[in-house]
């Protein structure tokens, strides 16, 4: 996996764990502060600790370094417990793409479809975050980027609804497989807003099944992340998480806070900032990234 975790604090205390004499108490001290300060929670650090020791005790080891390899077994089995697949069988396909300002929902997209793309399926993109024009025109970048097709609005300001709507009947009109609605950067805590969104969602059932609805989060967001989950969980019926920004020193603890909470899977990670730096999501690889 392409992107960097050395600053990650929970894999620096495996490493300096492996310098200890054998397992003592300030193992298990320094490995609940490390996942703490990852952002993992009080619930999940104390789940995760009780299932690392009783593995410890299990077989009898009293290596440091075991503690890593167990650890990372334990996130792994926590991740895969949650569902990572796309469901995007349906013709057209049509994803909502959500989430506050800020998160790298418009480069998402833009990846995303190029991701499709490789995969060997056509996309559409629908710009309807309407209310901004700079919106539209990065989203434009990035499908020229990507090689897709987009719908814009014929003026701004234009019902978002309508805009996905005319993306639709495009992608059923030229047989395109999956259609991306750009949704407007909303703020989980304003209530028009998100109601907008959910008539957005209700337009389009009309016409066709809505197959997902990614939510993106910023994986430097901590805790805040889970509010916004649950936010847009309620409002929108989000079915899966797309991680930005993994690239660097992020902590991506609090999105194991967000699938426990909300039992929603990742589905996308996003790993830098080029067109390609996206993939699906592996619970074997995430956790590896995590204890490295």
């Amino acid at each position: 996996m392409a992107w960097s975790t050395g600053k990650w604090s929970l894999s620096k205390a495996l490493k300096n764990l492996v310098s200890q004499a054998q397992i003592d108490e300030s193992t298990w001290e320094e490995l609940e502060d490390s996942l703490l300060g990852a952002d993992f929670g009080p619930d999940l650090t104390e789940s995760l600790l009780a299932s690392v020791r009783a593995e410890v005790e299990r077989i009898g080891t009293t290596k440091p370094d075991d503690v890593g390899a167990i650890l990372r077994d334990a996130l792994e089995e926590q991740l895969a417990r949650y569902d990572s697949t796309l469901m995007l069988t349906e013709r057209p396909a049509i994803v909502l793409v959500v989430g506050v300002n800020g998160v790298g929902k418009t480069t998402t997209i833009g990846k995303f479809a190029k991701f499709l793309t490789n995969a060997g399926r056509s996309v559409v993109i629908a710009a309807a975050d309407t209310f901004r024009a700079a919106a539209v025109e990065q989203l434009s970048t990035w499908a020229e980027r990507a090689g897709v097709q987009i719908v814009t609005p014929e003026k701004e300001g234009q019902d978002p609804a309508s805009v996905a709507y005319q993306a639709v009947e495009k992608a059923k009109a030229e047989g395109i497989d999956i259609v991306l609605v750009d949704t407007a950067g909303r703020l989980h805590t304003k209530s028009g807003l998100m109601d907008e969104l959910g008539k957005i969602r209700r337009v389009l059932e009309k016409v066709a099944p809505v197959s997902e609805v990614l939510l993106v989060l910023d994986a430097t967001t901590g805790h805040n992340g889970v509010l916004q989950a649950q936010a847009f969980l309620e409002q929108a019926g989000v079915t899966g998480l797309v991680l930005t920004k993994t690239d660097g020193s992020a902590k991506g603890g609090f999105v194991m806070n967000v699938q426990e909470s909300t039992g929603l899977p990742i589905k996308l990670l996003g790993l830098g900032e080029g067109i390609g730096d996206m993939t699906g999501f592996s619970p074997q690889a995430f956790a590896k990234a995590l204890t490295d």
